[in-house]
């Protein structure tokens, strides 16, 4: 696991998007929560659409099995989270949660 971190820190846009995409298979069965959430906070703010859309999409397969940690997660990140990934992440979510998570 330590060494996905260190893909998430990688100049690549690639490797860091790979990353978060090697764990969307355990996630959606709830394995590696803490992982998911720290390769999420170590890209959260990069600005390369293909590495938000790889971390989103990691948080929304969590999200199926994690779906009140991972709306809790995105709710505390909104504010800096960039739409794209905040969009990928809560797009399995009931709507009021993604109304919740939409609003400004």
């Amino acid at each position: 696991m330590n060494e996905l971190k260190k893909w998430a820190k990688s100049p690549n846009r690639w490797v860091k998007r790979a990353s978060a995409v090697t764990l969307i298979i355990p996630a959606r069965k709830g394995m590696f929560l803490k992982d998911i959430f720290e390769i999420a906070d170590i890209l959260l703010l990069d600005k390369d659409d293909m590495v938000q859309k790889g971390y989103g999409w990691m948080l929304k397969a969590a999200s199926q099995f994690s779906e009140k940690e991972i709306f809790k997660y995105v709710m505390s990140k909104k504010a800096v989270m960039p739409r794209t990934a905040l969009r990928y992440a809560i797009e399995k979510m009931p709507g009021e949660l993604k109304t919740e998570a939409m609003k400004k």
